[in-house]
C-alpha cells in the first residue's frame, strides 16, 4: 500500500515491517494504550476490576485475545487480579476492539476496551467514574503502540516531519489528552 508512516496498536506489525526491510526506522513506542472498564448497567465501578466477579455480572465483553492487544491485556488483568477463574465462563469476545466496545455498551454487563474510545465527541456522554473507569495499569503490561517510517518515504521530508512529530513532546501531550499512556 502507498503509505509513508505506519502507526500500530501493537509492536508486532511495525517489528515485522522492519524485519522485512519495508520500514527504514526501528519500531519505536509512541504511546501505550490504556485499558478501561465500562458498564451501562449501573454497576459500582469504584470497586475496580473485582466487580466482574460478582454473581450479578453475567456477561463480560472483551476483544479476542488472540488477535487484539486489548483482549490480551484484559485476560492478563483478570489473572493478575486473581479473578480469571471466576469470570472465564462470563466472557463474550468481540472480533475487534470496536466490536467489544459495541458489546460493552449494549448486551454485556461490563466490558474491557481502549480508554481512548471515550475521548471522542460521540462517546463523551459516557462519564469517567460513572460509566467507565481506567483499569489499574499495574494489572497488565503496557499496550505498546509502535511507529515506523516506511522505505518509500525515506526521502520524503513531509513524511519524516510527521514521523518526528509523532515522537515529539507536543504529540505526547495530545496522546495523553486522549487517554493514552506516554513516557515523559
Amino acid at each position: 500500500a502507498p503509505f509513508d508512516v505506519f502507526l500500530s496498536a501493537d509492536m508486532k506489525f511495525p517489528e515485522s515491517l522492519y524485519a522485512e526491510n519495508i520500514a527504514v526506522t526501528k519500531p519505536i513506542v509512541y504511546a501505550s494504550g490504556a485499558l478501561a472498564m465500562v458498564s451501562t448497567k449501573g454497576l459500582d465501578l469504584s470497586k475496580g476490576i473485582a466487580v466482574i466477579a460478582d454473581t450479578k455480572v453475567e456477561k463480560v465483553a472483551i476483544a479476542n485475545p488472540k488477535t487484539a492487544p486489548y483482549g490480551t491485556a484484559s485476560i492478563e488483568a483478570f489473572k493478575n487480579a486473581n479473578i480469571f477463574d471466576k469470570v472465564e465462563s462470563k466472557l463474550v469476545q468481540g472480533d475487534s476492539i470496536g466490536q467489544a466496545l459495541q458489546f460493552s455498551l449494549t448486551a454485556a454487563d461490563v466490558g474491557f476496551v481502549n480508554a481512548s474510545a471515550f475521548y471522542s465527541e460521540k462517546m463523551k456522554a459516557y462519564k469517567k467514574g460513572v460509566q467507565w473507569v481506567d483499569v489499574d495499569p499495574k494489572l497488565y503490561k503496557p499496550i505498546a503502540q509502535g511507529v515506523v517510517l516506511l522505505k518509500q518515504a525515506q526521502n520524503n521530508a513531509e513524511a519524516k516531519a510527521f514521523y518526528d512529530f509523532i515522537l515529539s513532546p507536543k504529540a505526547k501531550e495530545v496522546f495523553k489528552n486522549f487517554g493514552y499512556l506516554v513516557n515523559e
